[in-house]
């Protein structure tokens, strides 16, 4: 069973592109959509340190992720709920690892963000830090499979 609720969520994964991201410093919460690629159970996405999320990084790195497809029919809802921790991709490996994973899922992107003749996104793509993730807790709903049906699916530590 937990093979083939991981797989789902593996699945599941790969055929999304957006993650709302929760982040929160003191009493002060906020969430952002980003694009993300995932390596396993680990997202990588990038985005400037200076954004509100970024920012808010820097500080505390806790965070919570939802994805999901926007849905007309309450019955049909699938998605992930997860709560982690996110890290600072840093190091040519590590950053190479992720550039990757991200051109994997998204040649297009990395193409444009990389080519200097791009202009202003090559100049925007030179601001920005990669981060990655870590997912510590993760529950896969799926209300095709009975109101509410929301399984954990445990991380190994």
């Amino acid at each position: 069973m937990a093979d083939a609720l991981k797989q789902q969520v593996l699945d599941y994964l790969k055929g999304h592109n957006t993650m709302t991201l929760a982040t929160c410093v003191g009493e002060a919460p906020w969430a952002a959509t980003v694009f993300y690629a995932s390596d396993d159970l680990r997202l990588y996405f990038f985005s400037s340190p200076e954004s509100r999320h970024g920012q808010n990084l820097a500080a505390n790195g806790r965070v919570a992720v939802t994805i999901q497809e926007d849905y007309h029919d309450w019955r049909k809802i699938k998605g992930i709920q997860l709560e982690g921790r996110v890290e600072l991709v840093d190091g040519v490996v590590a950053k190479a690892k992720a550039m990757a994973i991200y051109a994997l899922k998204y040649p297009e992107v990395i193409k444009l963000f990389t080519d200097p003749n791009s202009g202003v996104f090559h100049k925007a793509f030179l601001k920005v830090k990669f981060y990655c993730v870590v997912p510590e807790k993760l529950f896969f709903i799926d209300n095709e499979s009975g109101f509410g049906k929301r399984q954990e699916l445990a991380i190994g530590g």
